[in-house]
């Protein structure tokens, strides 16, 4: 499939028909810095094969990439750590109950985190990466979103990044849980202090799509031609992307979208076409899920017009 089957006019219409959706949800609140966000905006961009960009709506908004990072941090450990370590720690499997659960956490046994895009998976990854400096650990993770994404200059948002530690209870409690039962070793408010700052890098759809769109085609960024990933840790990532990666309402979106998907709390949603390209949306007006009520309707019309499912 060509990605040019498509053009920015295409988009544009597609965003002009799903934008007063955002009217039926709501912009995070529980992270004040981004109750300020605006509800109404919505943004698409698209990278295929040749890193070819096609991007619409409000495209030049920045926003933080907030849960979007796990695929982040996943990635790297499973570079650093490899498959089996990494899941040693975390399971590989959906789970029905909202991201920051606390309840599931504790009745399961051995208590490791359901999959790593959860909020208590991603804690757990963040202690497992192999920098005995929490500095250089977060600048591992920054620098592998830059790779994937194609911008050296991406960093975090000072605003967010302090709104979040500030408000993070709990994020707390689930790291202090696995603290007490032994998942976590390291220091629970260093270990946090990666994931509050890698949930505040700042981006726009257009860093999304590539960020994406790397996956997509098996590691190789297809705006800079690096290798940035080998093909399995691609695979890997996208499988937990299409089974998890918008947390209990993954399902839903597996049948409605049809493409392995990561979703962010910023409004910010990245979708894979394995091979194809990559497709990043942001819409801050969240469902209660916590994901990006128009940016899903975007991407449900996008994926059945131009038929490109492959779930």
């Amino acid at each position: 499939m060509s990605f040019m089957t498509f053009q920015e006019t295409d988009l544009e219409e597609l965003v002009n028909a799903t934008r007063f959706l955002a009217a039926k949800g709501k912009v995070a609140t529980y992270i004040p810095e981004l109750a300020r966000g605006n509800p109404e905006i919505l943004a698409v961009a698209a990278v295929d094969a040749a890193g070819t960009l096609v991007s619409a709506g409000d495209r030049d908004v920045r926003f933080t990439m907030q849960s979007i990072s796990k695929v982040v941090s996943l990635s790297l450990a499973l570079m650093e750590l490899g498959e089996e370590e990494v899941f040693r720690k975390v399971g590989m499997d959906p789970t029905a109950d909202p991201f920051n659960s606390v309840m599931r956490l504790e009745m399961i046994r051995p208590h490791v985190p359901q999959n790593p895009l959860i909020n208590a998976g991603a804690i757990v990854i963040d202690s497992m990466l192999p920098y005995a400096d929490p500095e250089k650990a977060f600048c591992a993770v920054r620098d592998m979103a830059r790779r994937l994404a194609g911008n050296p200059r991406m960093r975090e948002n000072q605003a967010v990044y302090l709104s979040e530690k500030r408000t993070g209870d709990r994020n707390r409690s689930l790291a202090y849980f696995l603290k007490s039962v032994g998942t976590i070793k390291a220091d629970v408010e260093t270990i946090l202090d990666i994931y509050f700052r890698q949930c505040s890098l700042e981006v726009t759809v257009s860093d999304l799509a590539t960020l994406v769109a790397t996956l997509s085609m098996d590691g190789r960024n297809p705006r800079t031609g690096e290798e940035v990933l080998p093909p399995s840790v691609c695979r890997i990532v996208r499988a937990l992307m299409a089974t998890c990666g918008l947390y209990d309402g993954s399902g839903a979106f597996a049948v409605r979208v049809g493409l392995p998907a990561k979703s962010g709390v910023g409004g910010g949603i990245v979708a894979a076409v394995p091979g194809v390209m990559g497709i990043g949306v942001c819409g801050p007006a969240l469902d209660q899920q916590g994901n990006s009520i128009a940016g899903i309707a975007l991407l449900e019309r996008l994926s059945g017009r131009y038929g490109l499912r492959v779930l």
